[in-house]
């Protein structure tokens, strides 16, 4: 791999060319293109600053890519906000600050500002709302692949070069990346790419054909950690750190590693279930929530019905639950308070204790559904916010809205779409509501979105921190 430094990223990309595939990055160390806006047949763009309005609380937006490009709905009635099209499959991953997401299309990378916005000011904040819009915020990528927030800086990897672009997403509240620091791996592969807080960075090396390798880097491109025990090497997630760091689990077909205490550490496979590829994890619990796909002679890893509580903090084993009904790579998600989410095929929620391994809820969520054959086809997946369960249902297009503490549905919404991904944002970083100044005007009401009781999840950290496929 080689270090190439930091560039500016003016934010004056267009979104349509990049979406479209008809912009090209600048070379490393130069400064980014800030011309060239077009309508070349990709995401449509708005110039001008949409009108804010300022609000008493934020109602949690909820995202979804379908098959022609990109819906924003308000979580309190499912009124639609914005409809923005998107050339190629579109997927979503979140920028990092609670506001943005990011959608990776054909062409690479591009910032939708979701509308919700939080200003602190002394021991209060003050809260906005905008339209939707889809920023210029861009990064060109051939394959872009993972969008991984962690700390203060989110990295994307493009699988069709092997770049690695990091950035502190509180830029994009300026609509720009600001200082971007590119890197690249020895050869293209599908990979992933973490930042770690002390300023270095965990990524995958490999090829197309083969991969295993995970290395660290400082921030001045020297290798200071490796390991190349990790075959077919896929998904990550951030756990509880330790006094030493970080630590971040990594998906193996032969059992998961774990980078802890600037070295990495091999952990024995779920018997019968090798293959690792999907984790999920909260820096408040050291549980890392992980699928386990089944050994079958004829090489069919679908239809597993066991998932593994992988505690970071110890050297395993993995302790393993069987939930009776199967599940697929979008069906994990995590709590507030680490709960452990896994969505399976007989139409249930189940909310697990992960320290215990023993079930909280077991919540109907969904019609009986069944994993599809290719993975880009639509079927029920989760995102989680506010101490929230976001249900979709897209055969059916329904979302449930269920209380992660108490298991109970609060809202069903009907959905104006297919949705294929889904992500929520609340306008703060942490994924948590909050309530604006006293006597600041609430446009939306009693809270919208969010009226039920039970919840005190102050601190939880858990936007982006585990990423499927």
């Amino acid at each position: 791999m080689s270090y190439m430094g930091t560039v500016r990223n003016n934010g004056g990309l267009s979104a349509a060319l990049l979406l479209s595939g008809a912009l090209a990055l600048t070379a490393c160390g130069g400064p980014a293109a800030t011309d060239g806006v077009s309508d070349g047949g990709g995401a449509e763009t708005v110039s001008a600053a949409p009108e804010r309005t300022e609000v008493g609380a934020l109602t949690p937006r909820i995202v979804l890519a379908h098959d022609t490009g990109v819906v924003v709905l308000d979580s309190a009635d499912g009124s639609e906000l914005a409809d923005v099209p998107v050339k190629g499959y579109a997927r979503l991953g979140h920028a990092g600050d609670g506001r943005h997401v990011m959608v990776a299309a054909s062409g690479g990378f591009t910032a939708l500002d979701t509308g919700l916005i939080e200003k602190a000011h002394g021991d209060h904040s003050h809260f906005f709302t905008q339209e939707p819009v889809l920023t210029k915020a861009t990064v060109k990528g051939e394959e872009p692949g993972h969008v991984v927030p962690h700390g203060e800086r989110t990295a994307l990897f493009d699988d069709g070069t092997g770049q690695m672009t990091v950035f502190d997403p509180a830029a994009l509240a300026e609509g720009t990346l600001g200082e971007t620091a590119r890197t690249k791996t020895s050869a293209p592969h599908h990979g992933v790419a973490v930042p770690l807080s002390d300023g270095s960075l965990l990524h995958t090396e490999g090829t197309e054909d083969e991969r295993h390798s995970v290395v660290v880097q400082d921030a001045s491109g020297t290798e200071i950690a490796r390991t190349d025990e990790c075959p077919g090497v896929h998904g990550e997630a951030a756990a509880q750190p330790t006094a030493n760091g970080d630590v971040v689990a990594i998906g193996c077909t032969d059992g998961p590693v774990v980078y802890r205490d600037g070295a990495f550490h091999k952990y024995a496979p779920i018997p019968g279930h090798e293959r690792s590829g999907n984790l999920q994890g909260v820096e408040s619990s050291s549980v890392v929530l992980m699928d386990g796909e089944p050994v079958t002679d004829g090489g069919d890893a679908r239809g597993s019905t066991t998932i593994g509580l992988l505690d970071t903090a110890t050297d395993g084993p993995v302790k393993t639950v069987d939930l009776g009904s199967a599940y697929w790579f979008r069906s994990l998600d995590r709590g507030p308070d680490g709960e452990a989410l896994v969505l399976t095929e007989d139409g249930e929620l189940n909310i697990i204790d992960p320290a215990t391994g023993q079930m909280k809820h077991e919540v109907k969520a969904t019609e009986p559904w069944t994993e599809p054959e290719d993975w880009q086809e639509p079927a029920p997946m989760l995102a989680v916010a506010d101490g929230t369960a976001f249900v979709a249902d897209p055969q059916h297009k329904k979302l449930a809205m269920i209380d992660i503490a108490s298991g109970e549905t609060y809202r069903t919404l009907d959905l104006p779409v297919i949705p294929h991904e889904i992500q929520v944002t609340t306008g703060s970083p942490s994924g948590e509501m909050h309530v604006g100044e006293a006597g600041a005007s609430d446009a939306g009401g009693e809270h919208e979105g969010h009226e039920h009781e039970g919840h005190d999840h102050e601190g939880h950290d858990h936007e982006g921190e585990g990423h499927a496929h």
